[in-house]
């Protein structure tokens, strides 16, 4: 399917834990022109998150939720779908959202929430893929765009990134050359999958 040149720009809420180099990776990429969108809102949970400075820079509001003020998770992803709907927000991009979701944001936004894990799925899974991946021995790592479901990591691959493990590897140095890819296939797959 061909982009509509004459469609509204995509409205995008970004939801990050940590430090935000993807969502900055993402916002520069529509700075740029090379996708048609918006990010209108920017939500976090955790409140030393440096991902709230990030988008103070770009002007863009970041609203703080922390998932510990909440008795359930439900009740947690229910505020969330409450904020982005407050912005109009139509997809979703999890940024290193170190959540699990629930079916009350999986079902106000089916087919819309976008997510990048550090692993070449479906292997690795789940939190400290990287460490995972070294510890299994395998010779490459990488990272994957996919579509969020409610089984963790599991939802259809929008696109992928090798990465070599190298002899002399530690996990914050393949995790910084693991970033990069994650960096450059965001966009491409958010691109690809708003169709703008």
């Amino acid at each position: 399917m061909l982009p509509n040149p004459n469609a509204a720009p995509a409205k995008i809420g970004v939801l990050a834990s940590g430090n935000g180099s993807n969502f900055e990776a993402l916002i520069q990429a529509i700075a740029d022109g090379l996708i048609r969108a918006e990010i209108p809102i920017v939500i976090y949970n955790n409140p030393d998150a440096a991902v709230a400075a990030r988008a103070q820079r770009w002007g863009i509001p970041a609203v703080l939720l922390d998932h510990r003020q909440y008795q359930s998770r439900e009740a947690f992803d229910f505020d969330v779908v409450q904020t982005l709907a407050q912005y109009g927000v139509e997809w979703i991009v999890m940024a290193g959202w170190m959540r699990r979701v629930t079916k009350v944001l999986i079902d106000r936004f089916p087919h819309k929430a976008i997510n990048i894990h550090p692993s070449l799925l479906p292997s690795f899974p789940g939190i400290r893929a990287i460490e995972q991946a070294i510890a299994a021995g395998v010779k490459i790592a990488g990272c994957t765009v996919h579509l969020v479901t409610l089984e963790v990591d599991a939802g259809p691959i929008l696109m992928q990134a090798a990465v070599p493990i190298l002899p002399d590897d530690t996990s914050e140095t393949l995790h910084a050359r693991v970033q990069l890819q994650e960096h450059a296939i965001l966009p491409r797959a958010v691109k690809l999958a708003i169709g703008q």
